[in-house]
């Protein structure tokens, strides 16, 4: 008997995920996401890309390969934005497909020292040219990790 899925946009790929963030890359088993909220300027989420909601349903050469997928991430964001610290975070209570933030943290910013806010009332929205920016400098360094892996 086949599994019925509730709506997720990260299958989908609908206009509720266009409208929250924009896509980076195609990973491995992955797809690295810019957050349209840039409060902590470079958030990023990775979002596996069939549906599954735990680590656990994952097999083995999955899981090693998420989260490969995610250090070359969050080393491409390390590399772009020279955080002094990155959080990660996986939630799933009302998005329930397996994703994780990658939350770029800075000493002089927001929620320094605590965990950062998911929703903070004023999001930070650039333009579209801005956010263009952001990933290419994203993606310079996805593919600088690459050949250094080659």
């Amino acid at each position: 008997m086949k599994k019925i899925i509730d709506s997720c946009f990260y299958c989908d790929k609908d206009q509720k995920l266009k409208d929250l963030m924009i896509k980076i890359e195609d990973l491995q088993v992955s797809t690295l996401y810019l957050n349209k909220d840039q409060t902590h300027f470079g958030r990023s989420i990775l979002a596996f890309q069939s549906h599954k909601r735990e680590l656990f349903e994952l097999s083995q050469i999955e899981l090693h390969r998420f989260m490969e997928d995610l250090a070359k991430g969050a080393y491409a964001i390390q590399e772009a934005f020279r955080p002094q610290k990155i959080n990660y975070a996986i939630f799933g209570d009302l998005v329930s497909h397996l994703h994780i933030h990658i939350v770029p943290k800075y000493k002089e910013g927001n929620n320094w020292g605590e965990a950062f806010v998911n929703a903070p009332t004023h999001k930070k929205v650039l333009n579209g040219i801005e956010y263009i920016q952001l990933i290419e400098k994203i993606n310079k360094h996805l593919k600088n990790e690459e050949d250094n892996n080659e």
